[in-house]
């Protein structure tokens, strides 16, 4: 009985685990839409909220962190369990790292519309920002689902994001070789493009994550088509 017991608040505890992942994912998917939606905007407040609202992220990680330390301890998880656990301190990790990159592109934001530049390039940035999110979305919920399918979609669009990257290197480079008074806000944008492709990486990394939690199986580095290959193997 009191082994059935342990077991049931063990199942509890991690539940609730996963239940505040989830909200430190909404949390983080909000920052990044909110930044996003500053720079487009110039929105002060906005964009101040999403730099004073950091600390919650880093909360939240450091709170998980340490429920996940006092699990292992307290109840010795073994196989799928203790997977499960080191999942959700790999996707912590993450997430964490998508908040200080919302609060880079917030940063970058109030650079952008508080100086006194005017040449500031035309740059579509919203896009692979969309892809991003997306990606975030569909790697929480494949988390929820310990669906592994979307491993491979994400990785996928990660590619797109990638694209999207290069491409926006590559104009803003003309930009400031064509006008140098377009260099200082040129660079801040530079560094919200390439906050926007870490985000991705990042989406892509939970995905990957859940594979190794299905499946056990680490498929970081290998490639699109070995892991398409690995999601299909029973």
């Amino acid at each position: 009985m009191n082994q059935e017991h342990t077991l049931k608040q063990f199942d509890l505890d991690l539940e609730d685990i996963k239940s505040r992942v989830l909200a430190m994912g909404g949390l983080v998917e909000q920052q990044f839409a909110y930044a996003m939606d500053g720079l487009a905007s110039g929105d002060m407040a906005l964009i101040d909220r999403v730099i004073s609202n950091d600390h919650q992220v880093n909360r939240h990680e450091v709170e998980l962190d340490e429920a996940c330390t006092r699990l292992i301890a307290r109840r010795q998880p073994t196989a799928v369990d203790l997977r499960m656990v080191m999942t959700v301190v790999k996707i912590i990790t993450d997430l964490e790292r998508i908040g200080d990159e919302a609060k880079k592109i917030a940063k970058m934001a109030r650079e952008i519309h508080s100086s006194d530049i005017r040449s500031v390039p035309r740059l579509e940035l919203r896009p692979a920002a969309n892809i991003a999110l997306a990606m975030l979305r569909k790697s929480l919920d494949a988390f929820v689902r310990m669906d592994v399918n979307v491993s491979a979609e994400v990785t996928r669009q990660d590619r797109e994001v990638d694209a999207c990257f290069k491409s926006a290197m590559r104009q803003l480079i003309t930009f400031m070789m064509e006008d140098p008074r377009t260099i200082s806000s040129s660079l801040d944008l530079l560094f919200i493009a390439r906050a926007i492709e870490r985000i991705g990486d990042h989406a892509k990394n939970i995905a990957e994550y859940i594979v190794y939690l299905v499946k056990g199986r680490d498929v970081r580095h290998i490639g699109l088509e070995a892991l398409e290959r690995e999601i299909s193997a029973q």
